[in-house]
């Protein structure tokens, strides 16, 4: 009888464990990768590429761009507005980057050569 008991509680850990897998697997699959511009890439012509795209917390954004000519700075909605660049703001200049979203607005911009003037910055919404 003992061994019985032994048994039914080691299938029942084996079950939990096997739970835990799954609902560990189902977050990392639900998260997605988009590349910025799609083919294009970050570049003066992005600022509409979110437009029609549904994207969530967690999802990864790539920039790819020449890093001679464009970097990817995350600011606030006042840095967006101005196109200023506030102490405290993310940037990126790999030319390959990745940045996970948070929920809310995600803005970017490019602070090279005036270029965020000149529109290339955007805003993605996460949900």
């Amino acid at each position: 009888m003992a061994g019985g008991r032994g048994g039914a509680s080691r299938v029942a850990v084996a079950a939990a464990a096997a739970l835990a897998v799954a609902c560990c697997c189902m977050g990392v699959a639900s998260a997605a990768t988009y590349y910025v511009g799609d083919g294009g890439g970050w570049s003066l012509s992005s600022g509409s590429w979110p437009n029609g795209k549904q994207f969530r917390a967690g999802d990864v954004l790539v920039f790819r761009y020449n890093p001679l000519i464009h970097n990817v700075v995350a600011v606030g909605e006042d840095g967006y507005n101005g196109c200023t660049t506030p102490s405290g703001s993310r940037t990126y200049e790999s030319g390959n980057d990745a940045v996970r979203l948070v929920r809310g607005d995600n803005r970017f911009m490019c602070t090279r050569l005036y270029h965020c003037n000149f529109g290339m910055k955007m805003v993605v919404n996460a949900a």
